[in-house]
């Protein structure tokens, strides 16, 4: 198996996932994907700590190189803003604990990363994820689509750090 990553779009109510993998000369395939779901009638703090235990298990599971995280911002709504920083934060503690570095990607490099364009709309995007995975059909939820383009960004940035740079860090295996 080469290369996993883990992308994953946050939030409170919905945490897209996606699982992909690099299986070399410039192609990738979707492992797993989908939704996180918790349940707005549950406590908050019950809420989180119910993601942060399925991206503990996923990351036990799936054991990726690295978890490239969507960075979110706001302009107007500053509760959403906020419960979506603490979805990000358990999901950072859980990669911490499972010793994955997370990598931090803003929607523009994602869009950009896998259209080609940081001012791709979200069907697009969508569109891209599908013909760069292979995928048939449509996604249930926007979240799913929007974690496979940030591990496929991911992979993007990767591959070109790696050919610029040689830089290592950025989650490829080494056979050291």
């Amino acid at each position: 198996m080469g290369n996993l990553i883990l992308g994953i779009d946050p939030g409170i109510a919905l945490t897209g996932f996606g699982v992909v993998e690099d299986t070399g000369g410039g192609r990738y395939s979707r492992i797993d994907s989908g939704c996180l779901k918790t349940d707005k009638s549950v406590e908050h703090t019950a809420r989180l700590e119910k993601i942060h235990l399925r991206v503990s298990e996923l990351l036990a599971h799936y054991r990726p190189v690295a978890l490239a995280l969507e960075k979110v911002f706001f302009n107007k709504n500053t509760r959403t803003a906020l419960t979506v920083g603490e979805a990000r934060g358990v999901i950072m503690l859980a990669a911490a604990f499972n010793g994955i570095t997370v990598y931090e990607y803003t929607p523009l490099q994602i869009k950009s990363g896998v259209s080609g364009d940081g001012r791709a709309d979200k069907l697009q995007v969508q569109k891209m994820v599908c013909l760069q995975l292979r995928i048939t059909g449509s996604f249930r939820h926007d979240d799913e689509a929007d974690a496979l383009a940030a591990a496929l960004c991911h992979l993007q940035h990767l591959k070109w750090r790696v050919t610029v740079g040689g830089d290592k860090k950025a989650g490829e295996k080494t056979l050291d």
